[in-house]
């Protein structure tokens, strides 16, 4: 029998609403979609090609130039660590699920220790920073990625980077040039949660009641409102 395949997200969903999320994997009943972010997506290509011009060779001068020494890491199963659908796969405990999410990057120091990497993309007058409430999202992705990684027998710094570009706004012609400003920014990880909320996700995957909603669920406040349950 194939495992369960549950991807990062579903998790974060779990997080957010244990509701929405039993409603999504046992009824098939998805929260609306929301438009792509096909700049993020570009974005995202264009870091993706500048690493890789350094990857398993030198230091970018993207980062020699902050003072940091990491290599963007080489490994034969980095294609599919990256792919969406795809990504970094690891079965939990005794269970029949896989969870999987896929990475930005990944990069090695000279004790052969790895650095999960993710790319952010923005516009907004203020510095890019981790400092807002809604941006623990953030960091609970780069933590499930370390715990996915070292599932697959690699050595993983509790410390994360994010390449945080941002998209400059001032009174210069646009003229087809987008400028950006980018960050980087380090963050220490701490995957403690993940193992007992997986716990608590299988728990509810297996239950035949639909569980409560979160109190701060948009979409089932939403329901309620216009007459649902």
């Amino acid at each position: 029998m194939k495992p369960l395949r549950l991807s990062r997200s579903k998790v974060d969903l779990f997080i957010q609403c244990p509701k929405c999320f039993w409603l999504n994997i046992n009824k098939k009943i998805s929260r609306p979609s929301g438009p792509p972010f096909s700049l993020n997506v570009a974005v995202d290509h264009l870091f993706k090609n500048e690493f890789d011009q350094y990857r398993g060779k030198s230091v970018p001068p993207r980062l020699s130039g902050e003072g940091l020494k990491f290599i963007p890491a080489e490994n034969p199963k980095l294609a599919q660590w990256r792919e969406n659908f795809k990504g970094v796969t690891r079965i939990y405990g005794t269970t029949n699920i896989e969870f999987f999410g896929a990475i930005d990057d990944l990069w090695v120091d000279d004790k052969n220790i790895h650095y999960v990497v993710d790319y952010k993309a923005t516009s907004k007058a203020d510095e890019v920073s981790l400092d807002a409430n809604w941006q623990i999202s953030y960091k609970r992705q780069v933590e499930f990625y370390q715990w996915l990684l070292r599932g697959n027998d690699l050595k993983v710094s509790d410390q994360a980077w994010f390449v945080y570009t941002n998209g400059i706004k001032d009174a210069e012609p646009f003229d087809d040039i987008l400028k950006f400003r980018t960050k980087l920014i380090s963050y220490q990880g701490n995957a403690a949660w993940i193992e007992p909320t997986l716990d608590k996700l299988i728990t509810c995957i297996e239950s035949a009641e639909t569980p409560q909603a979160s109190s701060d669920c948009e979409y089932c406040s939403y329901v309620v409102k216009r007459g649902g349950s």
